[in-house]
């Protein structure tokens, strides 16, 4: 298992997970926002095809410019008389409105009145409504990427030639020319001119509708693909939301009763099915709340049982004080105060073995763990009752392999062995052995007490390791344990990362058997 986080660690977690203003808004926008935000780059695809007609309409500039100065050049090779029926072909063949101006700008000829009609112009107040909308989605895309808008193509009078920008440069400079016109229904219209002899000029016009269609027609494929993605990411997006954040408020509701102390009436869900991070989080709320309510069940109990426990010595306490006004009696008196002075110290050992367990869980929470050679503890503890005295011809003993050396607190661990010894002692009869054997398999570090009194029987060896369950000797003073010292040893034990129990000896001889195990440092 990963080890747990330290103090230390949360703070730069903390900071890791922090959000800033997204951290303030529910979870279900900010997945719709991701997805659709995603979306939104492809909609881009718009603005491209605004600059792939950009390049379309300069290239049949380019073209129309190459066609005119043809065209041109054949005319130029004919008679003047027969220029006119040639213009005709031209203009049929081509698709341009073909007109011929003189030096003066009047119009000389002209494919349209010579019955080449061609070139139309189509009325946008006569169109559907999926016509406007088109031009309406146009004008909205030049606005966006700042396109200028090209000048409206209108017609010039037969005598007014010279207002057409493109014949006046042709005259001028000699060259060709071109430019882009706007028609009324947004479609755009190129005029090209190039020279002529006799000062002559020759002008080519074409309606380029077919631009204009393929770039809808594109928009309007590319706008159902848009369309069709962004269902789809709402649809999931919201599918997504619904997977994440309403287990998410399950769980958060299920927290909030607990906070307000109805942690025994609420069911928090552990979302077996669900094998991601929802499904951990779950099971792990879950748990935590059982622990919780574990804890509590358990302080509420220790907090019945330590008054249950001071209520006995209290009441022999105030029997004896009340005696002590009533009775005369020199030596009733000095058993009264006996009884007063046996109270008072059963009193004191029981206060000081509820505080110690009571602040045992945050103690061990708090502690620094180290090396601590087990074998060179218990020798210790063994030396040092043999050297102040067992008592009734009890024999100590300690059996171990080399090394027994565990993580934990040296002070703690020694409390542990204490207890089981002294446990062992009380119930051993007169002259029996008490024998300590230690041994190391290289995961685990095990330790047995071994005494040769009545043992414990099956049904008990649970119970025996729960507070203030005492089951004593029979010629022991009554009050001189506190019925704490097997529950704070397990209590030790397990916080340390290990196990204790109670059993029957191998041998089976009677006796009471109480195993420790404990990892080896470093296992």
């Amino acid at each position: 298992m990963p080890p747990d986080d330290t103090p230390e660690d949360l703070p730069a977690d903390e900071g890791a997970l922090s959000l800033r203003w997204s951290g303030r808004v529910s979870l279900t926008p900010r997945i719709l926002f991701v997805n659709i935000f995603a979306l939104a780059l492809m909609a881009g695809g718009f603005f491209y095809l605004d600059s792939y007609r950009a390049r379309i309409v300069d290239g049949r500039v380019a073209q129309a410019e190459r066609e005119v100065r043809l065209i041109a050049e054949a005319l130029s090779l004919l008679p003047p008389d027969d220029r006119t029926d040639e213009m005709v072909n031209f203009a049929r063949k081509s698709g341009l409105r073909l007109r011929i101006y003189d030096r003066r700008g009047r119009l000389a000829a002209d494919s349209r009145a010579l019955g080449v009609r061609n070139f139309q112009l189509l009325d946008p107040d006569k169109d559907g409504w999926q016509q406007d909308a088109a031009r309406a989605l146009d004008a909205g895309i030049d606005t966006v990427v700042g396109n200028e808008r090209d000048p409206l193509y209108r017609e010039r009078a037969p005598g007014r030639g010279l207002r057409w920008p493109d014949v006046v440069t042709v005259r001028t400079t000699g060259g060709t020319a071109a430019t882009v016109w706007r028609a009324p229904d947004r479609t755009p219209v190129v005029t090209a001119a190039a020279p002529l002899p006799e000062d002559r000029v020759l002008m080519a016009t074409v309606n380029a509708r077919d631009i204009t269609q393929t770039v809808r027609s594109e928009r309007f494929r590319l706008s159902l693909v848009l369309g069709v993605a962004v269902l789809l990411s709402v649809l999931l997006s919201l599918f997504l939301a619904r997977t994440i954040v309403r287990p998410m408020r399950m769980l958060a509701r299920a927290a909030i009763r607990v906070r307000l102390g109805r942690a025994r009436e609420v069911v928090v869900p552990r979302l077996p099915s669900r094998r991601d991070e929802i499904g951990m989080l779950a099971r792990a709320l879950s748990d935590m709340t059982s622990t919780l309510r574990s804890r509590i069940d358990a302080t509420e109990a220790f907090a019945a049982d330590v008054t249950h426990e001071l209520k006995n010595p209290l009441a022999s306490l105030r029997s004896a004080v009340d005696g002590l006004g009533a009775v005369q009696d020199p030596d009733l008196r000095a058993q009264l105060l006996a009884i007063v002075q046996d109270d008072v110290h059963r009193l004191d050992r029981l206060i000081t073995d509820i505080s110690d367990a009571s602040r045992l869980d945050a103690q061990l929470a708090r502690a620094k763990f180290e090396a601590v050679d087990l074998g060179a503890l218990i020798a210790a503890l063994v030396g040092y009752r043999c050297d102040r005295g067992i008592g009734r011809g009890i024999t100590l003993t300690f059996d171990h392999d080399e090394p027994l050396v565990v993580h934990g607190e040296g002070a703690r661990l020694e409390r542990v062995f204490a207890n089981l010894i002294d446990n062992a002692v009380s119930f051993s009869p007169p002259g029996g052995t008490v024998r300590i054997a230690g041994t190391n398999d290289g995961d685990l570090v095990e330790i047995e007490v071994i005494d040769e009194g009545p043992g414990v029987p099956p049904e008990q060896r649970e119970a025996v390791f729960r507070r203030f369950h005492s089951v004593r000797p029979g010629d022991e003073a009554f009050g001189r344990h506190s019925g704490l010292g097997l529950a704070i040893a397990r209590t030790i034990v397990e916080g340390h990362g290990g196990m204790i129990a109670a059993e029957s000896r191998r041998d089976h001889r009677e006796g009471a058997r109480f195993v420790v195990q404990l990892p080896v440092a470093g296992a």
